[in-house]
């Protein structure tokens, strides 16, 4: 049994620490674990996605549509972009921010409304969570991506089958996340959980 979770964002919002984050927190409990990075042009604000894929024994990196168990996004118009990605009964944890694409920003397009909605209407379940205004509580907005992860985190163990505790993901948070700026993320945690 593999399980498949596309971290979806915009360059800049981290994406990349919680998919290490992930990645670490999944692998000390002992499941083959592969992760796949997918640039776009992350560095003007483009799409960046991230696979991380684990369980017994894991083969491909890559997560193909229909496949995703969760996808993670730090965005609204990422999720609704990878969608098709998501397997029937998957969850989608969405930040409900709203960045504008380049062509938003010049005036090519205008951002589609109502997207959360639509996604819901489309069959999916969706968490939809104001990530970014419970990071800035935690005490800085870099620190969006930690509470996804502890959003995350909860589903994981309302699964009861990966056994990974709270302090299992407290530990991975201390070997992936800079001593300076450990406390901020375990807040962001901790937010994230909804405790």
């Amino acid at each position: 049994m593999t399980t498949n979770v596309m971290i979806v964002g915009v360059g800049g919002q981290g994406s990349l620490l919680a998919s290490k984050l992930l990645g670490h927190v999944v692998m000390q409990k002992g499941f083959d674990v592969k992760v796949s990075e997918v640039h776009g042009m992350s560095q003007r604000g483009g799409s960046v996605v991230t696979y991380v894929r684990f369980g017994d024994k894991v083969y491909s990196p890559i997560i193909d549509k229909g496949e995703a168990d969760y996808i993670v996004s730090f965005e609204t118009l990422e999720a609704a972009r990878y969608m098709e990605y998501l397997k029937p009964g998957g969850k989608v944890i969405v930040n409900a921010q709203e960045i504008d694409p380049m062509p938003v920003i010049t005036g090519a397009a205008e951002y589609p409304e109502g997207l959360i909605d639509k996604m819901k209407e489309a069959g999916a379940d969706v968490d939809a969570m104001d990530a970014l205004g419970l990071a800035v509580e935690a005490g800085s907005s870099k620190a969006t991506n930690i509470v996804l992860m502890g959003r995350v985190s909860k589903y994981f163990e309302d699964m009861g089958t990966l056994e990974i505790t709270r302090e299992d993901w407290e530990k991975s948070l201390e070997a992936c996340v800079p001593s300076k700026f450990l406390e901020l993320n375990k807040k962001a945690f901790e937010l994230g959980r909804g405790e």
